[in-house]
């Protein structure tokens, strides 16, 4: 009996590993938002628990996930590297509908590019103020690129 159990205990345990895990999938209202709204308001998670005040940033809605370029001196990527990733989302406004999600540092030229590309297209009067410090900054470590998954 004992081997039949553990015979039945490891077949589970490959089914389970072979069943591809998804990120939780946006509200359809959070969805329709994303589309439109030109900011996102992050707010991270403090030592306590708590969440701190959002901030209104520029994004890029992406294969299900939020992406922004900031600077590594921010609070979002402090939290980040001292291992508190969670974070609330809120889109259009600060009390816009809203996600929780799990936020990770991330080096990806090609979705940098296509930040940029979108910024270009999302703020065409601001970007060009912008663009070489995002750029410049995505090279030399001044600005990182995050990712903000929806668990």
């Amino acid at each position: 009996m004992v081997r039949m159990s553990r015979s039945i205990m490891l077949s589970v345990a490959a089914l389970a590993l072979a069943l591809p895990v998804h990120a939780t999938e946006l509200p359809a209202a959070v969805r329709e938002q994303l589309k439109t709204s030109p900011y996102v308001y992050i707010s991270t998670q403090r030592k306590d628990g708590s969440y701190g005040k959002p901030a209104e940033i520029w994004f890029l809605d992406h294969q299900g996930a939020v992406w922004v370029g900031t600077p590594p001196t921010t609070w979002r990527v402090k939290r980040i590297k001292h291992g508190r990733t969670n974070a609330k989302i809120a889109v259009g406004k600060p009390d816009g509908p809203s996600f929780d999600a799990v936020g990770t540092i991330v080096k990806d030229p090609k979705v940098a590019d296509l930040m940029f590309e979108t910024y270009a297209k999302k703020y065409p009067d601001r970007w060009p103020g912008y663009e070489k410090r995002f750029r410049d900054g995505m090279k030399d470590g001044s600005r990182v690129l995050v990712k903000y998954t929806p668990k």
